[in-house]
């Protein structure tokens, strides 16, 4: 595992120790590795960082890696594996389509374009296909899993979405419910996430694969619904038309983790795209009251403050914004 001490990392390293693998995992030594892994140092942003792995005599059967920026750190990454690893899963994302996908898109939609397995960190959907392909360039097409991941949430998250919204129901009150109820989200949990990885590496798997739950899996009321109770039900949603809360000029997604308004560009790339590959590949996903429970309890166990990754925006809104438009309903 290349990562594996922060949210989908981690979430493979416990589903592979749980089912009794044994797991290398390469990092920087900023958080602690999983108990139970054999632990390599080293940075792979830094001349000579991948030395730990490069003098390790160890061969593995599968890498998993989740890398965001330059995608120059996968392909020396992968280069360096090629002759002592199986399979090479990189965990992509639904960003690499070109945009805007049409609602139903499946992984033969059109790619982005400049993107480059040389490349230096530029805007992530051309860092993630730069990743893909570099994995491509050391490991072919026969050996290679593109998981082209959308929204993940779950335990240990460190981007803010859901656990923005557990604390702002755990403060109870009227809270800003972006409508309608019944508008459709495509998730995975993490632990779903890191199930199939594991799936897919048992059975040889390879290409590319839509990594989200199916469409309707769940909508934003049940997501908002099961934060309320799982924070003891001193929130009361009030459900907000989308086209208030866009005239307020509050930003879809950012301020209002997870939801962009319906019809639009945006709703399409992130909660329709079509998944029958991976379900047919053995995606399961668990139901979005479980993730939420979950992620509450998580929560509760670290302090009820989640860890923030320093390379992403803070979501969430305000709360004089949020009270002005309630007000203003």
């Amino acid at each position: 595992m290349l990562g594996g001490t922060e949210f989908v990392g981690r979430a493979v390293v416990e589903a592979a120790l749980g089912r009794g693998w044994e797991v290398t995992v390469f990092h920087r030594g900023r958080h602690d590795a999983p108990p139970g892994v054999r632990s390599l140092l080293g940075d792979r942003t830094a001349p000579g960082g991948l030395a730990a792995l490069d003098e390790d005599p160890g061969e593995w059967d599968v890498v998993v890696d989740t890398w965001s920026a330059a995608p120059r750190a996968v392909r020396d990454t992968a280069r360096l594996l090629r002759g002592r690893a199986g399979q090479y899963v990189y965990v992509s994302s639904c960003s690499v389509y070109a945009w805007a996908p049409p609602a139903g898109y499946d992984e033969d939609a059109p790619l982005v374009e400049g993107a480059s397995a040389d490349a230096e960190q530029s805007a992530y959907p051309q860092d993630k296909r730069g990743g893909e392909l570099a994995v491509l360039d050391a490991f072919g097409a026969d050996r290679s899993v593109l998981v082209r991941s959308g929204l993940i949430l779950g335990p240990y998250e460190n981007i803010g979405r859901l656990p923005w919204w557990l604390g702002r129901t755990a403060r109870g009150g009227p809270v800003l419910a972006p409508g309608p109820r019944e508008l459709p989200l495509q998730y995975v949990d993490v632990r779903d996430l890191a199930g199939w990885i594991l799936h897919a590496a048992e059975r040889a798997l390879s290409g590319p694969y839509n990594l989200v739950s199916p469409q309707g899996h769940a909508t934003m009321g049940a997501l908002l619904d099961a934060c309320v109770r799982v924070t003891g039900g001193v929130a009361e949603l009030r459900w907000t038309e989308p086209g208030v809360i866009l005239e307020a000029g509050i930003e879809p997604w950012t301020e209002l983790p997870v939801w962009v308004p319906p019809g639009s560009d945006l709703h399409d790339a992130l909660h329709s795209a079509d998944v029958s590959r991976a379900v047919g590949a053995g995606l399961v996903c668990r139901p979005v009251e479980e993730t939420v429970a979950d992620t509450w309890r998580w929560l509760e166990d670290v302090g009820g403050v989640a860890p923030q990754r320093p390379d992403r925006p803070r979501s969430g809104l305000d709360p004089e914004v949020e009270a002005k438009v309630l007000a203003a309903g």
